[in-house]
Parts: C-alpha cells; sequence; structure tokens
C-alpha cells in the first residue's frame, strides 16, 4: 500500500494529476470493488480431473459483476421506460432512439427483464401528482442529457485527458531532425506563445468584483417567460401581418394594387389602426392620427406640453445642423427657461444636465429631458387615454363602421409643432 500511495504522487509529495494517473486512479478503483469479500467477484476452487485449481473465476463472471454494480443498465431502463411514456412530449431524439437500439441488440438476454423494471418505474410514475411527476421527469432528463450528453458535446462529468495532458506539460518539446530541443508550438503555425500572465493586482480586483456584482444585480428573465413574451406578441402582431392574414383589399406587396397603403395612410384611421394604438404608445405615437387623438386627451387634462416638448425635441434631431442652435433657445425658452409658457416637470438631475447641455446646443441636447417626459407619459397619461371615454368610443365606432370627427390640433400648437405632427 505504501508503495501505492508513493505511486500517485510526485516527487515532492503532491499529488500526480498526470492524465496517465486519472486513468490508472479510476482503474485502481475498480479493481478494489472487485476484490471485496463480499460484493466482489465470486472467487472459487475448481476440481480438475486429478487435481484442484483454487482462487478462480472466470470471464463471465467479470462481465456479471461490472453490469451488476456499473449501472450500465441504467440508460436502458430511462430509454425504454420514455417509449412507454407520453409520446409527444418524451419522444425519443434520433441519438437517443439509435442508443436504444444498440443497447437492445447488448443486451438482448435480459431485454425482458429491463423492459419489466422500466414498466414497473412508469407505473410508480402514473401514480404520482401530475406537477410532481413534470418535475422528476425534467430532473431525469437533465440527469442523462449531462451523463450521456449529445454525440460531439463535451460531457462534463468526465476529464478530459488530452486538455489534461496539454495543462500538464504547455511547454512539451522535441527533437528536431538536427537533435536540438525545440518548443512544438515555434513550428506550429496554429499555436502562437502566449504572454506570461501577472497575478492582479489589488485595484483590477476590487474591479472585477464590482462587474460581478453588477452582474448578479441585473435583472434577469426565464426563458419561458421570455418564450411566452414573444409568443404574446406573435399572436397579438398576427393580424397586422399581410402575409400571414390576407389584407382586404388586398396585398400590395404581391400585387400591384396599393389600396391597403392608401387606407394605413389616410387620415380617416380603420378599426386595425385604432386598436393598434391599445398596444403601446409608440404604436400611438407613430400614427399621426394616433398623436392628434392622444393630443387632444391631454388638452383635456392640461398636460399637452409633455407630449409638446417630446415631439418638439424629435423634430429638433431631423433639423439641419445650422437650425439646431436658435432651435433649442426655442424649445428652451417655451418649455424649461424660468417663467416658460408651457414649463414641464423635470427632476433635479435632469433638468440640471439639460441645463449644462443647452451651454453647447447640439441635435440631443434634451436627451434626458426628453426621456424622462416619455417615461412620464407612459406610466401615467398613456394609461388614462387608453382607458378614456374618447378612445373607447373611437373604437366602438371603428368596429361598427362608422365615422366620427378626427380632432385638429390644438390651437395654441406652434407652426413647429404642426410640422412635428408628420413624424416618423
Amino acid at each position: 500500500m505504501a508503495q501505492g500511495n508513493n505511486y500517485g504522487q510526485s516527487s515532492n509529495g503532491v499529488a500526480d494529476e498526470s492524465p496517465n494517473m486519472l486513468v490508472y486512479r479510476k482503474m485502481e478503483d475498480v479493481i478494489a470493488r472487485m476484490q471485496d469479500e463480499k460484493n466482489g467477484i465470486p472467487i472459487r476452487t475448481v476440481k480438475s480431473f486429478l487435481s484442484k485449481i483454487p482462487s478462480v473465476f472466470s470471464g463471465s463472471d467479470i462481465v456479471q459483476w461490472l453490469t451488476k454494480n456499473l449501472s450500465i443498465e441504467d440508460p436502458a431502463v430511462y430509454l425504454c421506460k420514455r417509449t412507454m411514456q407520453n409520446k409527444a412530449r418524451l419522444e425519443l431524439a434520433d441519438y437517443e432512439a439509435e442508443s436504444l437500439a444498440r443497447l437492445q441488440r447488448a443486451f438482448a438476454r435480459k431485454w425482458e427483464f429491463i423492459f419489466m423494471q422500466a414498466e414497473a418505474q412508469a407505473k410508480v410514475d402514473k401514480k404520482r401528482d401530475k406537477i410532481e411527476r413534470k418535475i422528476l421527469d425534467s430532473q431525469e432528463r437533465a440527469f442523462w442529457d449531462v451523463h450521456r450528453p449529445v454525440p460531439g458535446c463535451v460531457n462534463t462529468t468526465e476529464v478530459d485527458i488530452k486538455k489534461s495532458s496539454r495543462m500538464r506539460n504547455p511547454h512539451k518539446t522535441r527533437k528536431s531532425v538536427y537533435g536540438l530541443q525545440n518548443d512544438i508550438r515555434s513550428h506550429s503555425p496554429t499555436h502562437t506563445p502566449v504572454p506570461e500572465t501577472k497575478p492582479p493586482t489589488e485595484d483590477e480586483l476590487h474591479q472585477e468584483i464590482k462587474h460581478w456584482q453588477m452582474q448578479l444585480d441585473r435583472h434577469r428573465l426565464k426563458m419561458s417567460k421570455v418564450a411566452e413574451s414573444l409568443l404574446a406578441y406573435t399572436e397579438q402582431y398576427l393580424e397586422y401581418d399581410p402575409f400571414l392574414v390576407p389584407p382586404d383589399p388586398s396585398n400590395p406587396w404581391i400585387s400591384d394594387d396599393t389600396t391597403f397603403w392608401e387606407l394605413e395612410a389616410s387620415k380617416e384611421p380603420g378599426q386595425q389602426r385604432v386598436k393598434r394604438w391599445g398596444f403601446g404608445m409608440d404604436e400611438a405615437l407613430k400614427d399621426p392620427v394616433g398623436r392628434e387623438q392622444f393630443l387632444k386627451f391631454l388638452e383635456s387634462e392640461f398636460s399637452s406640453e409633455n407630449l409638446r416638448f417630446w415631439l418638439a425635441v424629435e423634430d429638433l434631431k431631423k433639423r439641419p445642423i445650422r437650425e439646431v442652435p436658435a432651435r433649442v433657445q426655442e424649445i428652451w425658452q417655451e418649455f424649461l427657461a424660468p417663467g416658460a409658457p408651457s414649463a414641464i416637470n423635470l427632476d433635479s438631475k435632469s433638468y440640471d444636465k439639460t441645463t449644462q447641455n443647452v451651454k453647447d446646443p447640439g441635435r440631443y441636447t434634451f436627451e434626458d429631458a426628453q426621456e424622462h417626459i416619455y417615461k412620464l407619459m407612459k406610466s401615467d397619461s398613456y394609461p388614462r387615454f387608453i382607458r378614456s371615454s374618447a378612445y373607447q368610443e373611437l373604437l366602438q365606432a371603428k368596429k361598427k363602421g362608422r365615422n366620427i370627427p378626427i380632432f385638429p390640433c390644438h390651437k395654441n400648437c406652434t407652426p413647429t409643432l404642426r410640422a412635428s405632427t408628420n413624424l416618423l
């Protein structure tokens, strides 16, 4: 035993982690289990014609012991049970079906016993609660996905011998034809010399800790929630895809009839356009008629300056650069300067930053203020607009096919604002 311990250690007393030792340890463990007096391979004395042969075991004994103790049958039982359950949900993949066929050939003599085991497990599963059964199915499938991965994927439960060998000998050398020791990587075009890494400094460690703390605080969604949101979005916009749902009168993308586009651009919105305003504030702002209706509603609540400011900033972003400084001053005087006629409410942080930006005017001078106003309208004004009687009456009227008057822009709108209603 002392030799065995030294065999697994290097000269300096540290455990040897070379690839060969990893394999030897696994083999040693299996052999030690085989030699166990109670649970090992049965050893007996064989009588011949005139003599006795002590301590004998056959090859079939080894195979039976390996089959019994190394759980070789477990994948076969699992795959066989899968074929007995809900085929629509637990249908075998191609590589699993091939594995099942291969295991069936290997265990042909005892396949009946394996089938009985799978059948018994399937009956026990059926008696469980539906939620518990789904959880156990998921756990079992995840276990075999890890321990019997898809062909071509790395088995994370086993040590990669080649990778361990490269880590063990990163500077492996070989003799050249001239008898000189040369680094293999220096002769290979696929290997480039790796610079020596220095231990991180204290500041670098603090930066790394700060980075991972920010990563932990990030908002994350489960894939199931993302899938549900994607399906809901697809179903919501299904009727607006002319390739999936044929529009009336015809699809302009595959015909020469442009009536559909003309109706979409008209000032008399149809039922689908009005319905789309309720999907989100962006949908209402993209539609010129939707913007007018939203502005009319805000005027009734005496908060139209928010939307007028937002539209003015959108118009600023599209102005020629020579007109930007003058337009920035106009917006500042109208909405943000002390005593402005259409003052908007900003938080102190956004106001201070905007004040600094005005000193060096540009197209994005009011970016922070616009974002603050947008969030304010989205969380407060827009939901009330969708619930308002004006929008609901317009929606119902369009469903019944009646025309209602579209409200014009407010009389106090500036010429720039009137032009900005044609944005987007």
